[in-house]
């Protein structure tokens, strides 16, 4: 698991490093929102440990505006501030837990091995279709280059569906069940309407695996 640090006291940046190192976990470590900020729009990460009080760029802030990027990591705040708006507001942005300082290591790792599973759950609402593309099951929409493209109702409901049963071929019988709602209409039709996704889609991900139906490859990103 690859994690990214975000904390300016350095005995305790260098104390969570170490202890997070020896469990196996791989962890970046930053003092400036910043320089943390300018990382998370290049390299992808599976948690965040974030101050909130930390120089040039808020942790609350960070995530902010990585969200209006359409950048979406688990997070958990790490902060000695334990006003109560503070807490609220971090878990109104999408934490899903904030350690109040000082705390033990041992209750960091708990709690990061906890998260594990609703990291997991994260993960499959927004799924990676290819290099470029990817969709929030949530929030119905599809992202090329972190950007959304829009498509018809149609379209996105072939995409999500093909995107849900990944690694599964989908025949154009059951398309027509569930995405024609068993309305009478012929196969030509079906693939005439996948041709044209096709051609609009600006990375061929959906393959045609010929007399059987459609299917989305799992994509595996490169380390």
């Amino acid at each position: 698991m690859k994690i990214l640090l975000l904390e300016d006291e350095l005995m305790l940046q260098t104390s969570i490093n170490e202890y997070l190192d020896d469990m196996g976990y791989i962890v970046t470590t930053f003092s400036d929102g910043i320089l943390a900020f300018n990382e998370l729009t290049i390299n992808d990460y599976d948690l965040l440990l974030l101050d909130i009080n930390v120089p040039s760029l808020s942790g609350l802030d960070i995530v902010a505006q990585l969200k209006e990027k359409h950048i979406f990591t688990p997070m958990i705040f790490i902060s000695a501030n334990t006003d109560i708006n503070t807490i609220s507001q971090a878990f109104d942005i999408g934490a899903i837990d904030y350690l109040k300082k000082p705390f033990h290591l041992k209750e960091l790792a708990i709690r990061i091995q906890k998260e594990i599973d609703n990291i997991q759950n994260v993960r499959n609402k927004h799924i990676l279709l290819s290099k470029n593309y990817s969709i929030s099951l949530e929030e119905n929409i599809l992202f090329y280059n972190r950007e959304s493209q829009p498509l018809t109702n149609k379209k996105f409901q072939i995409v999500k569906y093909l995107a849900k049963n990944i690694g599964t071929v989908i025949t154009i019988d059951t398309l027509r069940i569930f995405i024609w709602d068993n309305e009478p209409i012929g196969d030509a039709t079906i693939r005439a309407e996948m041709s044209r996704l096709k051609k609009e889609l600006k990375e061929d991900f959906i393959k045609n695996i010929k007399g059987v139906g459609y299917t989305i490859e799992r994509y595996i990103p490169k380390a």
